[in-house]
């Protein structure tokens, strides 16, 4: 059985390294489907289902997105989770040992049956993050410019996920 640090540093690897600003938006997952491998199923139960807040099937997908370039004292991953009307890109956080720091939802898309919800994020290279959401009705489509949020996130330098 491999060391968890070498099941790390392979959960890693998946990753791509960027630099920042990136902006994610409605289907940028589709670029990084195209260029990353596929995450294996023991790295996703390992490194994110086993820190997931929401539940997942055998229908949820993962993909790995990138990984945030010259971080030091942890590192820090996106990755886009697809269910049931339900798309989401996860920032989240590890220590070198591979234990998740934190983590949060900073774009996607989502719908209670009622409003279907999307937002954009962009990382900035301060490590600052500006997510802008809208909301329109589920089964007209009308959008809803009064539902517009916009608020800011901002990655420590401990590895944690604040509020700006």
């Amino acid at each position: 059985m491999a060391k968890q640090s070498d099941t790390f540093k392979t959960f890693l690897k998946t990753f791509p390294e960027i630099e920042l600003p990136i902006t994610l938006g409605e289907n940028t997952h589709m670029e990084f489907s195209k260029r990353n491998d596929p995450l294996a199923g023991a790295l996703i139960h390992q490194y994110i289902q086993a820190f997931e807040k929401l539940p997942s099937d055998e229908l949820t997908e993962y993909i790995a997105c990138f990984r945030i370039a010259k971080l030091k004292e942890f590192q820090a991953v996106v990755y886009w989770r697809a269910g049931l009307m339900d798309y989401r890109y996860i920032l989240a956080t590890y220590d070198k040992n591979g234990t998740q720091i934190d983590s949060r939802v900073i774009a996607g898309m989502y719908s209670d049956g009622e409003k279907l919800t999307q937002s954009v994020a962009t990382i900035a290279q301060d490590w600052g993050i500006s997510i802008a959401t809208g909301q329109s009705d589920a089964s007209s489509g009308e959008y809803d410019p009064e539902a517009n949020t916009v608020f800011a996130l901002e990655l420590m330098p401990d590895g944690t996920i604040e509020n700006e």
